[in-house]
């Protein structure tokens, strides 16, 4: 394996281990990884598996060719990476260790070493020079373990990045990165997301070429895949949009229940639905996809006044790695005293940010017809936004979504000819109901507002209260005149061609313009309703919660001058101008306020 001219890779394969950590299946057995750092000093990084000594030493002698190692770097002192300490040390009793203190602590715990040893303990942030290569040390703590840290080689720009970006699988086995890197992460490392997210900043603040992990493949190609992945995982946000269904089954009836909708998830537009027998399936596999996917049905037997074991140990998973920021759906079995959906529910109470579904399923024992109409309201409400995204299933003429309109924010879209454009805009509202009127307020000085006069068509956005402050930056922060606003945005389109979000909407409504008032700053468009889509129930985004919720508190430390309530763009100076326009969001002097 060629990492770079002075970097050679020294780790063993194991496929003697069937359960890593004795609990993870790995059919493909394990790779212990070892890296040696040839320079004018020569530095080994980590050792490997106790087990697999004679082979380690004997890549390490065939690798330095006689040649003497100066220094042992010890990243992890777990005994999968740190198990040959002693014997390394034995044969070559002239290297210096190079650790941090917290290491050096376990070190001597697992170890009977000399106590005249003199290790270099390095800071974080700390450096060691090898001759032409610099070692800078990070500390990644509870990385999963406290003395972790990642040493970055800034002459070839290589990531040795401990049990960052490993994975289970033997290096003599070809298969994907991502599945086995997932399970690998969630099931070790993905209780601890806050520290993982503090050392990829840090890291985003090298530039890394190569990434050489203690388990798994060296990576070189493509890393911002694997970054945006790690990235994903330990913000504990959905890789995917799909639906795991996790269920356990005595007789079979639950299991019943879950095959009836499953088939209802498919016809309803589930882009992806992932079924686990607990009490079968792989529970590392189980755990890893309800973590990649966005939304969770959890179905069980009552068993004993709980639920059916394997179920329990199934929460207890999600529950201790911090499960979040998913939609969750019960159903529950029981003959005399269903109480899954409570005990469920209540393992689930240490987890944030979860969204539960409202339709209740409880199976009396078997299904019965009144068992799959609940069944079939659940469905559609795990998938309610799913058919609203599907041109096919959407429900078009779904009058309701007038009531959705509220004095809120919205994204009105349109399209020159040439490209998309959008725009935030906070005056919506209908203005008859026989006909349907809705009428639209445009600022003149708005890109949109050309373009709209011009083709007669738009789309009005309802933004939920789940829209992040990023959608106002992109559609309220720059002009279409000369910013492509839809560059790298996934969106879909409706019949009449425009341009609508498929997420952080509970309505879209397609509008053409039947009239036209000039009010002055303002425009207003009085247009016809030709397609209704509701997106979702999540309540519509008002200006008060944008406001209280969705934007940042400006940084006004320090500043004299005016802020604008909408935006918070800070104008520095000691009177505001009558006629001033704000660059950002385009509203006058009336929406801003002195600072202080």
């Amino acid at each position: 394996m060629f990492i770079t001219d002075d970097i050679k890779y020294v780790g063993v394969n194991d496929h003697q281990v069937d359960l890593f950590e004795g609990q993870y299946k790995v059919p493909n057995g394990m790779a212990y990884n070892s890296y040696v750092i040839f320079d004018e000093k020569i530095a080994v990084m980590d050792t490997v598996d106790v087990h697999f000594k004679d082979e380690w030493l004997g890549n390490l002698a065939a690798v330095l060719d006689g040649k003497k190692p100066d220094y042992l770097v010890i990243q992890h002192l777990e005994p999968d990476h740190a198990g040959n300490i002693a014997n390394f040390i034995a044969a070559y009793p002239e290297t210096t260790i190079v650790t941090n203190p917290q290491a050096w602590q376990y070190m001597n715990q697992f170890f009977t070493l000399d106590p005249d040893m003199q290790p270099v303990l390095v800071d974080n942030l700390g450096t060691l020079s090898l001759g032409k290569h610099t070692l800078v040390f990070a500390y990644a703590p509870m990385v999963h373990w406290p003395e972790v840290m990642m040493t970055y080689d800034a002459t070839d720009k290589v990531l040795f990045a401990a049990d960052g970006f490993g994975k289970f699988g033997a290096l003599d086995v070809d298969e994907p990165w991502d599945d086995e890197a997932r399970r690998y992460f969630i099931g070790i490392v993905g209780k601890y997301g806050d520290p993982v997210q503090a050392i990829l900043k840090v890291a985003a603040t090298l530039d890394i070429q190569i990434i050489c992990p203690l388990h798994g493949p060296v990576l070189k190609e493509n890393l911002g895949h694997y970054i945006d992945l790690y990235d994903k995982w330990s913000s504990y946000t959905p890789e995917e949009e799909g639906i795991v269904v996790a269920y356990t089954s005595v007789y079979g009836n639950t299991k019943h229940a879950v095959e009836i909708l499953v088939e209802k998830l498919k016809a309803y537009g589930a882009p992806k639905v992932v079924v686990y027998d607990l009490a079968r399936d792989d529970m590392a596999a189980a755990v890893a996809d309800s973590f990649r996917y966005s939304r969770l049905v959890l179905a069980s037997t009552t068993y004993n006044g709980e639920v059916f074991p394997p179920m329990h140990t199934f929460l207890f998973n999600l529950a201790e790695r911090n499960f979040q920021k998913r939609t969750v759906a019960f159903i529950e079995n029981g003959t005399w005293a269903p109480q899954a959906r409570n005990v469920m529910a209540g393992l689930l109470s240490p987890c944030q940010n979860l969204k539960f579904c409202k339709t209740p399923v409880t199976i009396r024992s078997a299904v019965k017809p009144e068992t799959e109409e609940a069944i079939d309201k659940l469905a559609k409400e795990l998938c309610m936004d799913y058919m609203a995204n599907n041109s096919e299933l959407a429900k078009k003429n779904d009058m309701t979504a007038m009531f959705r309109i509220g004095y809120g924010l919205y994204v009105v879209t349109s399209n020159d000819g040439k490209k998309d454009n959008g725009l935030i805009v906070n005056t919506v509202c209908q203005v008859s109901e026989n006909p349907n009127r809705i009428a639209v307020n445009i600022n003149k000085l708005n890109y949109s507002h050309d373009v709209i006069k011009a083709t007669g068509k738009l789309n009005v956005n309802c933004l939920s209260v789940d829209t992040p402050f990023s959608i106002f930056q992109r559609f309220g922060f720059q002009s279409g005149r000369n910013a492509d606003k839809f560059d790298g945005f996934d969106f879909l389109r409706t019949d009449n061609g425009l341009a609508f979000l498929p997420k952080y909407i509970n309505a879209v409504l397609s509008l053409e313009v039947e009239n036209y008032i000039d009010f002055g700053s303002h425009g207003m468009f009085i247009c016809q309703i030709k397609e209704a889509r509701v997106m979702s129930n999540v309540d519509t985004l008002t200006y008060t919660y944008y406001q209280q919720h969705v934007k940042p508190k400006p940084q006004t430390a320090g500043k004299k001058g005016f802020i604008c309530k909408v935006c918070g763009y800070i104008y520095e100076g000691e009177t505001l101008p009558a006629d001033y326009i704000c660059p950002l969001c385009k509203h006058g002097a009336v929406d801003f306020e002195p600072i202080g």
